[in-house]
């Protein structure tokens, strides 16, 4: 059984609608974070950084944190959600890995600075506007070409970039003028596992 603790967070999201894609049984802890819940001790021995999520599978005595290495594994723990095809798989990879190192933390600072941060600091906005524009046109490009970012399938890569599209559509980062990046979201939105995963623990909302 695997056991998933997380928030309703996009990087949170990630891991849930993986398991719900997967069918896999699971566990759901609800770390909730404005409650600091992810600072107590027995959370930071699962992950020492305190972030979310984090799974642990007692089937292997296997315990991650990071939401690409958590995709990752449960890919390669059902042989699904990762193309078998060896060029396939690793624009899979590729894909996610342009997620977690430019997308998603692009995406992360601009809600911190827009919506979180006490003191406005225009020149960050700004920086961050564009940087988070430029990641779309490259997105959009790719799926102006493809209907998923691996190629034909749906994979992990769709799956890591969604968790990240569907928090902007919530915040109003409008991303509706690069139209294939937009007809993908509502493709992916529109799958069962997918309207599930969103709401677990609990919805997302423009708090």
């Amino acid at each position: 059984m695997i056991d998933l603790y997380t928030d309703s967070s996009p990087n949170g999201f990630k891991a849930t609608i993986a398991l719900e894609e997967l069918a896999l049984p699971y566990r759901l802890h609800h770390v909730r974070i404005e409650a600091g819940e992810h600072r107590r001790p027995d959370f930071l021995a699962l992950n020492p950084h305190g972030r979310i999520p984090v799974i642990t599978d007692d089937e292997t005595g296997i315990t991650l944190f990071e939401s690409a290495a958590i995709l990752l594994y449960l890919a390669e723990k059902t042989g699904q959600l990762l193309p078998a095809q060896t060029a396939a798989r690793w624009e899979a990879v590729k894909w996610l890995q342009f997620h977690a190192s430019s997308v998603g933390p692009i995406i992360g600072q601009r809600v911190h600075f827009e919506r979180f941060a006490g003191t406005r600091i225009p020149a960050a906005i700004e920086r961050y506007q564009r940087l988070t524009e430029d990641v779309f046109a490259v997105l959009d490009q790719r799926l102006a070409e493809y209907p998923y970012l691996a190629g034909d399938d749906y994979s992990i890569a769709d799956i890591a970039h969604f968790g990240w599209t569907h928090i902007a559509r919530i915040i109003d980062f409008d991303f509706s003028r690069h139209r294939h990046l937009s007809a993908w979201h509502e493709r992916v939105a529109a799958r069962p596992a997918v309207r599930k995963g969103v709401t677990l623990p609990a919805p997302a909302t423009d708090a």
